[in-house]
């Protein structure tokens, strides 16, 4: 199990890179997976896992991100304080959440997700002149806490939202899943502190390395994995097209969709 979970590691650091997922789309169903002895806590571990994943790599990978891509933050600071305000929201209520309601919650905003940028125009063939009509940032800031909430809720790190706002604002894929690494941060950066200070997964059924809701073993066996990989592509990256790497988002969206369909009981 744990080979796998390594292997897996090295898949979210070319989520990281690739989509500006920072892990967690690949890391959650894994961690479910892997930690299905907790029984219900399983999926509360999951997110939590996750989100100590993401902070790492995305961290990694804004670090080496080049200076001129960055530059498109500038004056979005409410932006990523509110952020971080959605991620600490997002992470309490995963602490208290029933059980059943993360993994089918996730299920279904992947399919939302899928149904959005596969329906609505401007994901798969962006409009290029939309960069230069827009004024300011593609993420606005009344969205931060919403974003920061969902996504530390579900453990998704906020990028499946941004990319495709991003993405939508001219940006090609490449720009908007860099840009998507510091959103994810910001958001899981404060819900760490509230998973790992938490107690509520603690008992029988809990990992062995766990560490409040996190599940500090398969974190650090996943970015074993992970941070290799993000500081090798962001050094030399891939030479694809645009238009593939759009598909590829969409494609990656529905093998995660599939894999938590065949585990979510």
């Amino acid at each position: 199990m744990s080979a796998v979970v390594l292997v897996v590691g090295v898949l979210t650091g070319l989520t990281t890179v690739l989509f500006g997922f920072g892990g967690g789309f690949v890391a959650v169903p894994v961690i479910v997976w892997a930690d299905a002895a907790a029984g219900p806590a399983a999926a509360a571990v999951a997110v939590a896992t996750s989100a100590v994943v993401m902070v790492v790599n995305a961290a990694v990978a804004t670090a080496a991100t080049p200076r001129p891509v960055l530059r498109h933050l500038r004056g979005t600071t409410p932006l990523l304080v509110l952020l971080g305000a959605g991620g600490v929201a997002g992470a309490l209520a995963a602490g208290a959440a029933p059980a059943g309601l993360i993994p089918w919650g996730f299920v279904l905003y992947l399919a939302a997700t899928l149904v959005d940028v596969l329906a609505r125009p401007g994901f798969l063939r962006p409009d290029t002149a939309a960069a230069g009509r827009r004024g300011g940032f593609a993420v606005s800031a009344g969205l931060g806490v919403p974003i920061g909430a969902v996504a530390s809720f579900l453990g998704v790190g906020g990028s499946v939202m941004t990319v495709p706002l991003l993405r939508r604002s001219g940006l090609p894929m490449r720009t908007a899943a860099a840009l998507a690494n510091p959103l994810t941060a910001c958001v899981s950066a404060p819900a760490c502190a509230v998973f790992l200070s938490a107690r509520h997964t603690t008992g029988a059924g809990a990992p062995a390395t766990a560490v409040g809701s996190v599940d500090l073993g398969a974190a650090a066996l996943l970015l074993l994995g992970a941070v290799p990989v993000v500081l090798l592509l962001r050094r030399r990256p891939p030479r694809i097209t645009d238009r593939l790497h759009a598909r590829g988002y969409v494609a990656l969206l529905c093998l995660v969709l599939a894999a938590m369909l065949v585990r979510t009981p």
